[in-house]
């Protein structure tokens, strides 16, 4: 373990612009290379980098940052420092603990300055998204229509989710992160936005019904899936990289969700048979 995690933090300070965060993991990767020797002098043994694990947390510091590489490596080491008790070694169990994780909180990714502006844009587009798609899909029960009132509804607010955000951190002294927290806030909703309205472009009026469903009402059902499974994918890197619990935020998320679009369902059919719409 100790072997492994000195080459993975060697390898990701190799990739580092920032020669401080450059400086804060080779200084943890020296010390799971004194770590590794301690336990090499103990047991009599050499041992070898795991070059698969090695390779796993390189591919995933790449694709969601560093310091969510880094976190979930840690993570799954937990119960290290209780063992090296148990063998005596105080001093490792300790800088497991208390040291090591001192030097990652000090570790400083722009990507994560700006995670604010992503929950803000995910998490509006899916909780106004879900619900007016809801709401349009029983109004109006025709993709085409339900499609273009999404996709015009949310690329509209993408925009203006911009724009607030962008003020929001000028009117708190941000002005240098202003323009990035609005492109982040603004990205962010614009993706969740052709995700959510992606079945509706994808099903057919003629597709065939399924176990009764017709094809608007299919297309509202994989909406409901891709925006649980968007929030499961976001949670789980939310509770990995700030070390919160998954299953309370998760579920949070969820209900709110569910509650915003059974409410937008109401408000949809009662405004269709309000004002007589036949379509």
């Amino acid at each position: 373990m100790e072997a492994t995690e000195a080459e993975v933090y060697r390898r990701l300070a190799k990739m580092q612009p920032d020669p401080v965060n450059q400086s804060i993991l080779n200084g943890i990767a020296l010390e799971e290379e004194r770590h590794e020797a301690v336990i090499a002098k103990m047991t009599g043994e050499e041992v070898k980098a795991d070059g698969l694990r090695v390779m796993k947390q390189v591919v995933l510091a790449k694709l969601f940052g560093f310091t969510f590489s880094v976190k979930l490596m840690e993570g799954t080491e937990h119960d290290a420092a209780a063992e090296y008790r148990e063998l005596g070694l105080y001093d490792i169990a300790e800088e497991e603990e208390a040291h090591e994780q001192n030097m990652i909180d000090m570790l400083d990714e722009e990507r994560l300055r700006y995670s604010g502006s992503v929950v803000l844009g995910m998490s509006d587009a899916l909780i106004e998204l879900t619900g007016a798609l809801a709401g349009l899909t029983f109004a109006l029960q025709s993709l085409q229509l339900v499609a273009l009132a999404g996709l015009v509804t949310g690329i509209a607010a993408a925009f203006s989710m911009g724009a607030s955000e962008y003020l929001s951190s000028r009117a708190e002294k941000k002005a240098e992160s202003a323009i990035k927290a609005a492109f982040f806030t603004w990205l962010s909703y614009l993706v969740t936005v052709f995700l959510l309205v992606g079945p509706y472009l994808v099903f057919q009026v003629d597709s065939p019904d399924f176990h009764g469903l017709e094809p608007h009402v299919q297309a509202l059902m994989c909406t409901f899936a891709i925006g649980l499974l968007i929030v499961a994918v976001f949670n789980i890197y939310v509770s990995v990289v700030e070390e919160v619990s998954f299953r309370s935020r998760f579920l949070e998320m969820t209900g709110i969700l569910g509650v915003v679009s059974l409410i937008s369902y109401g408000i949809g059919i009662a405004l269709r048979g309000m004002l007589g719409i036949e379509i």
